[in-house]
């Protein structure tokens, strides 16, 4: 059995109550408390001349964050990176569109406006949307793209004109495959994936372990991550409000085993998305049950401290909720690595 991948950190420092109060993060179960997930480097971004090399995950980007200058359409933007690869642009020829994992994981959720890390070295970040190679299964005309405004990541018709940061090299294998398989056209219709350049052609990232999931009487371990969950996706019979979700994980720990339940953070959560689904966006066959639109993340959004990081699994997508609303559902995890 591998050894499992575990999400990496939000990056997340501080604890907000619901009103987008400061307070201490003790007791808290936020997941500035806990800092789960792996470790950032001290020196995480290593710049060589126009590029920068990610110490957290091996990628490759240009430090110009606006290098093609304009926003463009979706299959432009792919068109645009074949063009700098026959120009060898900044030294190289493998340049690539990265797929959403790969260009959510420069979100730091500490910081906004850009919502990078502190000490990034890049320049010219626009604070709007900036495509991914990946496609929205729930609407192949569709493809995800990431805010560096504020961290969102969502979907956009491939239509519509948006930035483009390229990236390239293998990474380091702490990312794992979004899951996509297919390949469409900006109609969303299906086509060829060979020399596409999106993600179903470059199946970039750590493969799935099969099966991935495991079975343990009421709590399902995820073997990609390491992670155990409860195998009904909700805390309670409804929607809740974000304090309530942390209540309703406390419940659980009457009767606590490993590591006790919490209320996972934001990468957590979007670790479980298997971009070739929708409805929920799920791997095929998961053995959830009760499974839920939207859940709560431990995660406060620092754009908007009242509100916080949620996790739209019907579509996917990563978005934020106003932590007084019972809108949402709370779901459980543990530490639990017992992968037999």
């Amino acid at each position: 059995m591998k050894t499992p991948l575990p999400p990496l950190r939000t990056g997340q420092r501080t604890c907000h109550d619901a009103s987008g109060n400061a307070i201490a993060c003790v007791g808290s179960g936020q997941d500035a408390e806990l800092k789960k997930g792996l470790l950032w480097p001290e020196s995480r971004f290593v710049s060589s001349g126009e590029t920068v090399n990610d110490a957290l995950t091996g990628l490759v980007w240009s430090r110009d964050a606006n290098l093609a200058e304009y926003p463009m359409s979706w299959q432009d933007a792919l068109d645009w990176v074949v063009v700098q690869n026959e120009q060898g642009a900044l030294g190289f020829q493998d340049w690539r569109l990265p797929n959403r994992r790969e260009l959510r994981s420069l979100i730091s959720h500490q910081t906004k406006r850009p919502a990078l890390p502190e000490d990034h070295p890049f320049v010219n970040v626009f604070a709007g949307w900036y495509w991914t190679s990946t496609s929205a299964a729930t609407s192949p005309a569709h493809a995800w793209y990431v805010n560096m405004d504020g961290g969102r990541m969502f979907y956009g018709g491939k239509d519509q004109s948006f930035l483009v940061w390229p990236v390239r090299g293998p990474g380091s294998g702490v990312l794992p495959k979004t899951g996509q398989a297919r390949c469409y056209d900006s109609s969303g219709l299906v086509v060829t994936c060979r020399d596409s350049g999106q993600d179903g052609d470059f199946h970039r990232g750590a493969i799935w372990p099969k099966p991935r999931f495991g079975i343990d009487s009421d709590t399902v371990v995820d073997r990609l991550t390491g992670l155990r969950w409860t195998r009904i996706a909700a805390i309670g019979s409804g929607p809740v409000s974000w304090e309530e979700a942390f209540t309703g994980v406390q419940r659980l720990n009457a009767g606590r085993v490993c590591g006790g339940w919490r209320l996972p953070n934001i990468n957590e959560l979007e670790s479980l998305v298997d971009c070739s689904c929708h409805d929920a966006a799920l791997p095929q066959r998961h053995p959830f049950g009760s499974v839920q639109d939207v859940y709560w993340s431990s995660t406060t959004s620092l754009f908007e401290p009242d509100w916080a990081w949620a996790l739209y699994l019907d579509k996917g997508a990563v978005g934020v909720g106003q932590k007084t609303q019972a809108r949402f559902h709370g779901w459980a995890v543990q530490d639990c690595t017992d992968l037999d």
